[in-house]
């Protein structure tokens, strides 16, 4: 009797990614990432853990898009983002992939209320901020994350761990095909950190989510289905 083994679609792949900084023959070049090759499967959740200075933030940024490697390719659900002109980066970081990023002042904006930072990836593609189907989708995502009776309050009168499960419901507003989190947990306190995990961990377990998130906590690193060790710019 044939066996058949089911392989599971890469939401993202790095083939030979390196990261070069500084001018080649200088003296004083770097090598952030040494040609890091890593696939990760569509629905799962991955953390990459590493002391400072590993390369672990290099490695998110060049697998999210907001950094160029030197050499290599990147693919987000088979897109090679080294084939895309600036414009149609920024349009797949908006439409195709989530942040959640450790500074408060880098996930919200505090001039909108939290329901308009939450579908604010949604108005910026276009969509009406006043239709329903906008409204709606946040009004839901913020009662997933237990935020639903503060939705016209401004993001300054929550507190950091409230804070950041916006930034979780604003990363899934898209339906993204993978949701980067650099450091997300870091300035938490354990029971806030807790409640952002689970959001994390509910989002790929629910909802098939693919979820990469860079930490150096190792309780936090434990809510991951698969973790990463980064050393001097490799994976160990």
């Amino acid at each position: 009797m044939e066996t058949t083994t089911t392989v599971r679609a890469a939401a993202l792949e790095l083939a030979a990614v390196t990261r070069r900084h500084g001018r080649a023959g200088s003296g004083r070049e770097t090598v952030a990432l040494d040609a890091v090759s890593c696939a990760v499967p569509v629905g799962s959740f991955t953390a990459v853990v590493g002391p400072s200075g590993s390369g672990k933030s290099t490695l998110l940024q060049c697998a999210a898009g907001l950094d160029r490697p030197t050499s290599g390719t990147v693919r987000i659900a088979g897109t090679d983002l080294g084939s895309l002109s600036e414009a149609a980066l920024t349009r797949l970081r908006r439409d195709r992939i989530g942040f959640v990023f450790q500074s408060h002042a880098l996930n919200l904006v505090p001039s909108l209320s939290i329901v308009e930072n939450v579908v604010l990836p949604l108005v910026l593609a276009g969509a009406d901020p006043r239709g329903s189907r906008v409204r709606d989708r946040g009004r839901l995502l913020l009662d997933r994350v237990g935020l639903s009776g503060r939705a016209d309050d401004a993001p300054g009168t929550l507190s950091g761990g409230q804070q950041q499960r916006v930034a979780v419901a604003r990363a899934l507003v898209t339906e993204p095909d993978v949701v980067f989190a650099d450091e997300p947990t870091a300035s938490l306190d354990p029971e806030a950190a807790a409640l952002v995990l689970g959001l994390l961990r509910d989002a790929v377990r629910l909802d098939g989510r693919t979820v990469v998130m860079v930490t150096h906590d190792p309780v936090a690193a434990s809510w991951a289905d698969t973790v990463l060790t980064m050393d001097g710019g490799r994976l160990r």
